[in-house]
């Protein structure tokens, strides 16, 4: 089976501490919405919480594994560096004042291939970017929280860190990548569609260990189930040890290790959010699938609670 290009990136997940700590920072802060509460499917005493614009659509998902006594991870080769959001151009004024006013760690603006970029931390450390970016896109923010002409609309890209470039850079052709611009030891790479299709590499010496304040996977976009299983048998046939298809409920997902170590995630762009409750509601009830329903009073017993702030402050 022929491989369609992969268009950009689906969803990034992270580690995190505090459940609830980590809630109020993605909602009331950066402004996006909760669009899924559920479980880690492979270890049901922790959520798996999902932030994205209205429907969460692929591209705008951002997704944590909060372990509330959780250890320290560090940043390092093999991991995914930084999570880059979109931003409109001429809008980070803004959110150096909104960070000040929420004690928000982060960076003084600085120029990078011909874009302004400001970088900040989450309370666990991980490390983001605000691009405000010239760039097109299609995606719709989610203005009920932060006006919509400063709003996030979804991802940029992700900066890998890798000890070598040349392996993942060869992968990243493989799917469809094209190499665009070099910038001091940061190599550009972006894909063919129209959102979240950058991916920058930085070769570095330090090791990366997972844990809390860390990415755990980065999540590539493809149509359906027949995209995802023509690259399955590519990948194979490639050399990496690819999973079989995983059901995940709102997309499904096939997993592999590229040669720097850093876990990568093909997810399909359907059924959606949506698809087991409205979208109006999204976020709003614990969602189990089908094969947890039964065990619902234990699993809810054992998660730590979580208040959801209908009226996030603005």
């Amino acid at each position: 089976m022929a491989t369609a290009p992969i268009e950009g990136l689906h969803h990034v997940t992270s580690v995190a501490g505090d459940p609830a700590r980590n809630y109020r920072f993605f909602t009331e802060v950066l402004g996006l919405r909760l669009v899924k509460r559920t479980v880690n499917f492979d270890d049901v005493t922790t959520y798996h919480l999902y932030y994205g614009n209205e429907v969460g659509e692929p591209g705008t998902a951002l997704t944590f594994f909060p372990f509330e006594d959780g250890r320290p991870g560090r940043v390092g080769a093999g991991q995914v560096q930084t999570t880059q959001f979109h931003v409109p151009e001429g809008s980070l004024d803004y959110w150096v004042e909104r960070f000040d006013d929420h004690g928000v760690e982060y960076d003084a603006p600085e120029d990078r291939l011909d874009e302004r970029v400001l970088a900040f931390r989450d309370p666990d450390g991980l490390e983001y970017e605000l691009v405000a970016s010239t760039q097109e896109t299609t995606v719709e923010p989610w203005g009920e929280v932060v006006p919509e002409a400063y709003a996030i609309r979804g991802f940029y890209g992700v900066t890998l860190a890798v000890h070598e470039a040349e392996p993942t850079a060869t992968l990243l052709e493989t799917m469809g990548y094209e190499r665009v611009a070099e910038e001091s030891d940061r190599t550009r790479y972006e894909a063919s569609g129209e959102t979240a299709v950058v991916v920058d590499l930085v070769e570095t010496d330090v090791g990366g260990r997972p844990g809390v304040g860390t990415v755990h996977h980065v999540a590539f976009r493809v149509a359906d189930d027949d995209a995802e299983f023509a690259w399955q048998e590519a990948l194979r046939d490639q050399g990496f040890d690819v999973t079989e298809q995983k059901d995940r409920q709102y997309f499904r997902s096939i997993y592999f290790r590229e040669r720097n170590g850093i876990l990568f995630e093909f997810a399909t762009e359907v059924p959606g959010f949506d698809r087991d409750e409205p979208a109006e509601a999204l976020g709003e009830e614990l969602k189990l699938p089908p094969w947890l329903a039964e065990d619902r009073d234990r699993i809810e017993a054992e998660l730590p609670p979580l208040e959801l702030d209908t009226g996030a402050a603005q």
